[in-house]
């Protein structure tokens, strides 16, 4: 359940959502995006209520367990994907989003035989297919190894100097230090900090995930005492 939330996402920016199992992150981008409604509050995306089709048309979205027709072979995948979104020229888009994560030689396999890292970088690229303004990812690092995790955050830079809005969430704090510029860490449903990582990290947060999860713990006691 989430508490009074409320958070401004700056255009342009990178914005990390982080928090614990269960905090809410999922929570919240299933609002944003319109999978979920919720009880009270206003949201908005790029002035326009979130829920209208012209705000949905500007959102790319990789869900944190996404679910694959997996008969289909990644360029059919993205092919269905760039089709719904009206994508003009879906050829040379769908060839070039496959080399951008790393797929190039598997656009022709189906995705049942796809490793949960090559899943993971599909997933990326659907959600990169019809070119959004707003990029949101869900845990989009998870699944890969150290040069996935590394192509896939040049990426998303990629994505910021093309002017894209990235919203992400990880609870991995050093995923976040690298690419963020700004953080909201949430705790049991509430906004907990927001912030440029550079001044949180000058307030006791550390950049390691054990460190980071110390934190929440002690957050947690903190606001329960």
């Amino acid at each position: 359940m989430l508490n009074d939330i409320n958070l401004e996402i700056y255009q342009g920016e990178v914005f990390g959502f982080l928090g614990p199992n269960g905090a809410g992150k999922t929570t919240t981008i299933k609002i944003i995006t319109g999978l979920l409604r919720p009880n009270s509050g206003k949201v908005s995306i790029f002035g326009m209520p979130y829920d209208s089709l012209k705000a949905k048309q500007l959102i790319g979205y990789l869900p944190e367990s996404p679910f694959f027709y997996d008969h289909l072979t990644g360029y059919e995948f993205l092919k269905i994907h760039a089709l719904l979104g009206n994508c003009t020229d879906y050829k040379k888009k769908v060839y070039e989003l496959l080399e951008k994560v790393g797929l190039k030689r598997a656009g022709n396999l189906q995705l049942r035989k796809y490793s949960r890292g090559m899943l993971q970088r599909i997933g990326i690229a659907q959600a990169l297919i019809t070119d959004p303004d707003l990029i949101i990812l869900d845990e989009p690092l998870t699944g890969l190894d150290p040069i996935g995790r590394k192509e896939i955050k040049d990426l998303i830079l990629e994505q910021k100097q093309k002017g894209k809005t990235i919203f992400f969430s990880s609870h991995i704090l050093p995923d976040a230090e690298v690419i963020c510029d700004r953080i909201g860490i949430i705790i049991e449903g509430k906004i907990m900090k927001v912030g440029e990582l550079k001044q949180l990290l000058k307030k006791g947060i550390k950049t390691d995930e054990i460190s980071l999860e110390d934190w929440f713990v002690k957050q947690v006691k903190e606001k329960n005492a």
